[in-house]
């Protein structure tokens, strides 16, 4: 009785080790299958049966070809390899094998034999299988981006190129190596400032610095160097690069030549100074005219013997103002062209130079009933300048109001000081700017006059002689109701006056 009871336990033991066995097998994820020497198959778990849709009832006992396609055993020749294992007693190295059971998708597999022994002895081989198919599905989408965004940045006409932190090259797309004429191969792992001139490279160090912080491009303008020592025009944006962690892994530069754009912009130039010869050819003429007649008037008085010195003194003043006048304008016009830029700068006293001012443009004023007010703070008003280009922005303003109003009005000039500026404001009671047109007053030719009578180039001029003095300038004004010009000057305090 005792040893039918512990046969019994053993047996009791034996059944359950065999259901833990098929549990386990249940349990892994991969597709199992144990073969013996014969091909038959042997076991197989619960995961290769569901892929296969299959049973034990039609797959256990039965031969490879009798569960796999054929075509799948004489591509794959898997048989041959299980013989191999079983022989070697040595592991096979794993394959891709693609397998389709009836009424299911193709998928596909990673498989690999291992031997089975058993007390010392190789009774069959194990085949293991993954289902690798949406890996493979994910790696070929991976795989496809890559070759998508590799073909868009080879195919930009614009330089793209990658950098680590240090601004070290690590891409360089086509459109670099043929501007550059180096190759992605030569630049890689060097400075993308060796490749700046010389007066760029601290700030673009400046702008890699601050990379890591910046959530936006950050652009600059730097000629790039060629291979053959050529300087070409760049506009670029540097944007940081960023990893799964969204921390900034490196750098992305973008640049765009400026080569055609830059060649363009001076056609246009240069077109724009023909148009503007046509406009400026009246005036010029208009305004030369009159002291030239001047002289030549006086010039003939001269000639006449009987004379009286009192009037050839009168006649020799008339001809010496007449060239400083004629001079004037070829200067005015020299000076917008070729604004100061070298001219020393001193402490002005700016009322009593808009004083001055004042009374050059008295009589002008008088002649068309224009009557003119001035208030000026009663301490000196000192800025730093060019005193003789300071005077010139009043000299324009002052005959731009009072060209704007020919029938008569009001003249204002406003002197202030505003905290640590001047202010000064122009203002008339003219004719006014129209909404259109109050955007270009302070462009270069514009002008609202008839032709001839002006040349556009007095207000562009007080715009680019204010900025050199590191102010603003701006208007205000409505249609027959006049215009507000306001000046902001940064001001001094102590000092002389020029």
């Amino acid at each position: 009785m005792k040893v039918k009871a512990e046969i019994a336990a053993d047996l009791e033991l034996s059944g359950r080790y065999e259901q833990l066995y098929i549990m386990l097998l249940d349990a892994i994820p991969s597709s199992v299958l144990l073969i013996d020497q014969n091909m038959r198959i042997v076991s197989a778990n619960r995961n290769f049966l569901e892929k296969g849709l299959r049973t034990l009832s039609n797959t256990i006992g039965y031969k490879l070809e009798d569960v796999f396609p054929t075509i799948i055993l004489d591509q794959m020749d898997i048989t041959k390899r299980i013989r191999q294992v079983i022989e070697k007693n040595q592991p096979s190295k794993g394959e891709r094998m693609t397998y389709r059971a009836p009424g299911v998708p193709i998928r596909i597999y990673y498989y690999s034999i291992l031997p089975f022994t058993w007390h010392g002895r190789v009774e069959g081989a194990v085949l293991l299988m993954d289902d690798v198919t949406e890996q493979v599905r994910l790696s070929e989408e991976v795989q496809r981006v890559e070759r998508h965004l590799a073909s868009i940045v080879e195919s930009a006409s614009d330089l793209i190129l990658s950098m680590d932190k240090k601004g070290m090259i690590l891409t360089w797309n086509a459109a670099a190596e043929r501007l550059s004429g180096y190759s992605a191969a030569a630049v890689r792992d060097r400075s993308f400032t060796e490749f700046c001139i010389d007066e760029d490279r601290q700030d673009i160090r400046n702008i890699l610095s601050r990379i890591d912080s910046s959530s936006y491009a950050q652009t600059k303008e730097c000629p790039l160097r060629t291979s053959k020592g050529a300087s070409i025009p760049v506009s670029w944006a540097f944007s940081p690069m960023k990893d799964s962690n969204n921390q900034t892994a490196g750098v992305v530069a973008v640049g765009r030549d400026l080569t055609e754009k830059r060649k363009f912009e001076t056609e246009l130039h240069q077109s724009q100074k023909y148009a503007a010869l046509g406009v400026m050819a009246g005036g010029i003429a208009h305004e030369i005219r009159n002291p030239l007649a001047i002289c030549s008037s006086s010039a003939q008085f001269l000639l006449e013997e009987e004379s009286i010195p009192e009037f050839r003194r009168e006649c020799a003043d008339k001809i010496h103002k007449g060239i400083q006048r004629t001079s004037l304008i070829i200067e005015n016009l020299l000076k917008y062209s070729h604004p100061s830029t070298t001219t020393r700068k001193t402490l002005v006293n700016l009322a009593s130079l808009i004083r001055e001012t004042q009374t050059l443009v008295a009589y002008h004023a008088n002649i068309l009933k224009i009557e003119i007010t001035a208030t000026f703070p009663q301490e000196p008003v000192m800025v730093t300048g060019v005193a003789t280009l300071l005077q010139q922005v009043f000299m324009n303003l002052f005959l731009n109001a009072i060209n704007a109003m020919p029938s008569g009005g009001r003249m204002g000039i406003t002197v202030e000081r505003v905290n640590s500026e001047v202010r000064i404001q122009v203002t008339d009671t003219g004719c006014g700017i129209s909404p259109r047109e109050i955007g270009k007053v302070f462009d270069p030719f514009y002008t609202t006059s008839i032709v001839g009578q002006g040349t556009g180039l007095g207000l562009s001029l007080c715009y680019s002689i204010v900025k050199q003095h590191q102010g603003t300038i701006t208007v205000e004004s409505a249609e027959g109701r006049g215009s507000v010009f306001t000046l902001l000057l940064p001001a001094r305090f102590g000092g002389s006056e020029s």
